[in-house]
């Protein structure tokens, strides 16, 4: 959700400002809940919670929808907005243009993988666990999950901007984390990003999330393998790049050659000894974050 300063934005921030409110945005990051369940979660009563969701509703921050179960009907909420940009005053009020290419992590172009590994629609698993002749499976373009101990993977993607249009800045979002033979939350790993075959940079993964479901996760997947990841925000631009903000190169736009038709964006589980832990890429889904890898290019 992208927000300014102005007062369209204003009912976003109030419904923030809340203890209530922020702490039933931290449930719902983890599962969808209907109004009883988390009333008990909050030990409130349902009235309450029920004001609070509206407010959160109103703002655009979570949705909701009615559901029967066993023999009763239930309002369930979920979080419908994953993360918040916000453009400040100052910038004279000119909006920034923005070209947006989502791609399902299911079509990779190219893709190095080694066991433990594997790849999955939200319908089946295809193949078979930690065989990687199964990342050429023709049905991989409908994959929601990716995930492998040591390898690494490439996507490419179209520039659609003209020649009279200068790329002012990239950014990619997306949720990945560790890959640990069945789950270990403290399974730090070092994924590299690579751009034209140029070397960004690293972030290093904390673990392989799976002590708690991935909200998104079909019914039929299993609990003793990953589940969710951390929604990483990479930007390049004319001062470096940068995850969630804090500088990991000097890698710069000059440095990538944005001039080219297509770019090669390329994610490693890299080799680092002790920081070994592999790779897992959440698309739409699964995890917690209802998106694929999302291509932002801010342009004049």
């Amino acid at each position: 959700m992208y927000l300014t300063t102005d007062s369209e934005s204003l009912q976003v921030y109030e419904a923030l400002a809340s203890e209530v409110r922020l702490r039933i945005i931290e449930i719902l990051d983890r599962r969808e809940m209907h109004i009883k369940e988390l009333a008990a979660e909050l030990y409130l009563s349902s009235a309450i919670v029920s004001t609070h969701v509206a407010k959160l509703q109103k703002a655009g921050l979570i949705s909701s929808k009615m559901r029967r179960v066993n023999g009763g009907t239930y309002k369930y909420c979920s979080l419908s907005a994953n993360y918040l940009q916000i453009k400040l005053s100052g910038s004279r009020g000119v909006a920034r243009k923005v070209v947006e290419v989502s791609i399902p992590v299911g079509q990779y172009t190219d893709i190095q993988a080694l066991p433990t590994c594997g790849i999955a629609t939200t319908e089946k698993l295809i193949g078979y666990y930690d065989d990687p002749r199964y990342f050429l499976d023709p049905e991989r373009v409908n994959a929601g999950i990716v995930w492998f101990a040591k390898g690494s993977i490439e996507y490419k993607i179209p520039n659609y901007l003209f020649q009279d249009q200068v790329v002012q800045e990239i950014e990619i979002s997306l949720e990945i984390g560790s890959e640990a033979p069945h789950v270990n939350e403290k399974w730090p790993s070092d994924i590299g990003f690579m751009m034209n075959g140029q070397d960004l940079g690293k972030w290093t993964s904390p673990g392989d999330f799976g002590l708690t479901r991935g909200r998104l996760n079909p019914i039929w997947w299993r609990s003793d393998v990953n589940q969710y990841g951390l929604l990483k925000v990479l930007r390049i631009n004319a001062g470096g790049t940068f995850v969630d903000g804090q500088q990991i190169s000097d890698i710069t736009l000059e440095d990538v050659r944005v001039e080219q038709d297509q770019w090669t964006f390329r994610l490693t589980a890299e080799n680092s000894g002790r920081r070994r832990g592999g790779l897992t890429i959440y698309g739409r889904g699964f995890g917690n974050y209802e998106q694929d890898i999302m291509f932002r290019v801010y342009y004049e």
